[in-house]
């Protein structure tokens, strides 16, 4: 007697053995995951925009950016429409978006999404509108295609919804399904078919990883948990490896952890970042992953990077033009989740 064939799960992953390389199975067949850094101005580009000072509260609406594979400080790109804080992003190879946050001369909660082109300097330019609860310290991530924001929350509330844009369009966000915790202040981050939601705050610091399947709306699942407590650490990615930076809740408040996007697991400890930040906004290439701004206690212009493949302490990289990017959007045209 035969036994029925295994359904293989949308999204899954598997090393080939014969071709070594990665595959993900798309419904039909395993497709070969493609890796490429995009070659603009001198390659990938990481972008920190708006944001505030950490005390006393003082939102901005710079934008800036660095080319991840050298090192050194942030040039000016442009301005976003309004000075807000507490805003996420994601972004494809070509196009950088940003929603949610707080407007800073009214203190309003503000569901706009903009974006922009990465491999031009200017403005930001409106995009549409988030669903009406995920608007401040959302989280956001991306693959080449499709972005989505998860969580956040309104005055005196936390949320679990999700909600997704298609990135080369522009129109407001559909809803895409929940979390699996109410929380705000949490990390994003992504390989080409799979999310992961890490991190946040429900009022307390959590330490829980969840996943969704990018291509297809449904509820997130549990991926494992964080060795550290965290609100709103960074996060950035390989196609197959993910970077979470950023304890702001345990003593010595310096824990580097990664996770195998492939495999459901708990975060395991990559090394420490150069000093005790809280609140940065990482970005990356396919190699390198960067975390600027946050505070320490006060707020902080410095940027540090890792090199994904490897596990090691942080290294300086530069600075930012300015201190004042503690909760803020941050995202690249050449992360793990575009291939």
């Amino acid at each position: 007697m035969s036994l029925p064939p295994v359904e293989i799960p949308l999204g899954a992953m598997r090393f080939n053995s014969d071709s070594q390389k990665l595959e993900y199975w798309m419904g039909s067949a395993w497709m070969q995951i493609q890796t490429f850094s995009p070659n603009l101005n001198g390659g990938a580009r990481g972008f920190w925009l708006a944001g505030s000072f950490y005390s006393p509260q003082s939102p901005t609406n710079v934008i800036e950016f660095v080319t991840i594979s050298t090192q050194g400080n942030g040039t000016d790109f442009g301005d976003t429409s309004e000075k807000w804080k507490y805003n996420t992003g994601f972004a494809s190879n070509t196009r950088g978006v940003s929603g949610g946050g707080v407007y800073s001369d009214s203190g309003t909660y503000m569901n706009t999404i903009e974006f922009i082109t990465m491999s031009t300097f200017g403005d930001a330019v409106d995009f549409g509108d988030l669903v009406s609860d995920n608007k401040v310290y959302p989280a956001g991530l991306s693959n080449q295609t499709r972005g989505v924001f998860a969580g956040g929350g309104q005055p005196g509330s936390k949320v679990n919804t999700m909600c997704f844009v298609t990135i080369a369009s522009t129109g407001n966000a559909k809803d895409f399904g929940d979390i699996t915790e109410a929380r705000s202040n949490i990390s994003g981050l992504a390989s080409p078919t799979r999310g992961v939601f890490a991190g946040g705050y429900t009022p307390t610091n959590v330490n829980t990883i969840d996943y969704i399947t990018i291509a297809t709306e449904g509820n997130a699942q549990d991926f494992g948990d964080m060795s550290f407590r965290s609100t709103m650490s960074g996060g950035g990615a390989s196609s197959t490896r993910g970077i979470l930076w950023g304890d702001a809740a345990t003593s010595p408040y310096k824990t580097i952890n990664f996770i195998t996007f492939a495999t459901k697991g708990n975060g395991t400890i990559f090394g420490d970042s150069v000093s005790a930040n809280g609140y940065q906004n990482a970005c990356s290439s396919s190699t390198r992953c960067l975390a600027g701004g946050g505070q320490s206690p006060a707020t902080t212009d410095a940027i540090d990077m890792v090199e994904i493949s490897s596990q090691g302490d942080a290294t300086d990289f530069g600075d930012l033009t300015t201190s004042s990017h503690f909760a803020c959007a941050s995202y690249s045209n050449g992360h793990g989740g575009l291939g």
